[in-house]
């Protein structure tokens, strides 16, 4: 309720959409990426895929058809890849004129003179193959955005072959999509497929200025009929490392400790001599356990290895200040503080840092990491934190002791 439109966020959004272009929505956890898009469009304007690390791009194709009204079952058919083929029936109900076309049954409404008809398509599809995937929406006149929550979660390889598709949908059908994603980069698809330049818009919700913070407590204040303390306030925006997750959850706290549970039937002052500082710490170590858990499970890699890279990547991060992880790590960087306190010293294959950063994603979906900590852009070779509490949490430990527990003093 207590939305705060921006114009270089919102409006560059709307705008997007009537550019008949694929738009890209990133920034970091809790940053805003759904609402934005559940702000600015109709529930009847889109449907939604929520993507998973199990999904490979035939699960995604037919995640999308089920979602647009098909049932799938595969059937004795394969491709000439070998791949099975499958069956999409798509029925679905409403009023159509007595004469009704394809498949079905049809019973005639004596009043309306209209009939009760389930219409029903069936076609055989490859669901690997994009150029299938748009006949089938074509076939039954789908005409809405299709919004792919989570792009993030998906393998790389997933991503990259989906990026291959995106170029078709836009080119060969009137098809648009709509991918969210935890990352920092703003060309990561097209990083993935360079056709994709000038075909998509992105967006980036990161971007939360002190004015925009001040709106959103602002007009809670005056939903809730009470005046925020402005010296907490003050305190509150500069502790909050931008991120309006925090901004809120801390007003929520103040809120919650001077009673208010609802609009008030007169004006109250919330947080007066409230430590802001302290609250802020307090709601990022609520995740304190999840931070810790983190730390050893991402140390661990996909499995036990000599060179142990993913522990010395987290040693990086862990021996570098919150300034250089607020803007980010370069690989060369990342590369000449792990050459510093490896066994094996400079003689460290660079290649082997690259590889491990490569797949920083793809390691915290395996260990179910969600949301994730950590991206690395391809494009920049920039290690990024995507979860500002866990800057702020970080900020609050014993390196040395965190770096004990991971076996380097």
């Amino acid at each position: 309720m207590n939305y705060v439109a921006r114009d270089n966020v919102d409006g560059k959004f709307v705008e997007s959409l009537t550019r008949d272009k694929h738009v890209v929505i990133y920034g970091s956890s809790k940053q805003g990426k759904t609402t934005l898009r559940r702000h600015c469009l109709e529930e009847s304007d889109f449907i939604v895929v929520s993507c998973l690390n199990t999904m490979g791009l035939s699960d995604l194709n037919g995640a999308i058809l089920k979602k647009a009204g098909y049932r799938i079952e595969q059937t004795q058919t394969k491709t000439v890849g070998g791949a099975w083929k499958y069956g999409a029936e798509f029925a679905g109900e409403g009023k159509v004129p007595f004469v009704a076309k394809g498949s079905g049954k049809s019973t005639l409404n004596r009043e309306t003179n209209c009939s009760d008809a389930v219409v029903t398509k069936r076609l055989e599809i490859d669901l690997n193959d994009v150029n299938d995937i748009i006949a089938a929406l074509q076939e039954v006149g789908f005409a809405k955005f299709i919004i792919l929550e989570d792009f993030h979660y998906l393998s790389a390889d997933t991503q990259r072959s989906f990026a291959f598709s995106l170029k078709a949908f836009h080119e060969n059908s009137p098809f648009c999509f709509i991918v969210v994603g935890v990352w920092r980069e703003q060309n990561r698809l097209i990083y993935y497929n360079g056709d994709l330049t000038n075909r998509i818009v992105s967006i980036d919700v990161d971007v939360w200025e002190q004015a925009h913070l001040r709106e959103v407590i602002r007009v809670g204040e005056q939903l809730l009929n009470v005046r925020f303390d402005p010296d907490t306030v003050e305190v509150l925006l500069r502790h909050c490392g931008d991120s309006v997750a925090l901004v809120q959850e801390a007003c929520y706290r103040m809120c919650e400790r001077a009673g208010v549970f609802e609009t008030r039937d007169e004006a109250r002052d919330v947080g007066t001599g409230a430590d802001a500082e302290a609250l802020v710490r307090e709601i990022v170590n609520d995740q304190a356990g999840r931070y810790s858990a983190f730390i050893t499970n991402f140390s661990e890699g996909f499995q036990q290895t000599d060179l142990e890279m993913y522990k010395w990547v987290t040693y990086a991060v862990l021996a570098s200040s919150i300034e250089d992880l607020e803007t980010g790590l370069r690989r060369q960087q990342v590369a000449s503080i792990i050459k510093g306190k490896h066994p094996q010293g400079a003689k460290l294959n660079e290649g082997n840092v690259t590889q491990a950063l490569q797949n920083t994603a793809s390691l915290q979906v395996q260990k179910s990491i969600r949301p994730i900590i950590f991206d690395y852009d391809q494009t920049t070779r920039v290690l990024t934190t995507v979860d500002r509490s866990f800057l702020i949490w970080l900020a609050h430990q014993d390196r040395a002791e965190l770096l004990a527990e991971l076996g380097i003093e």
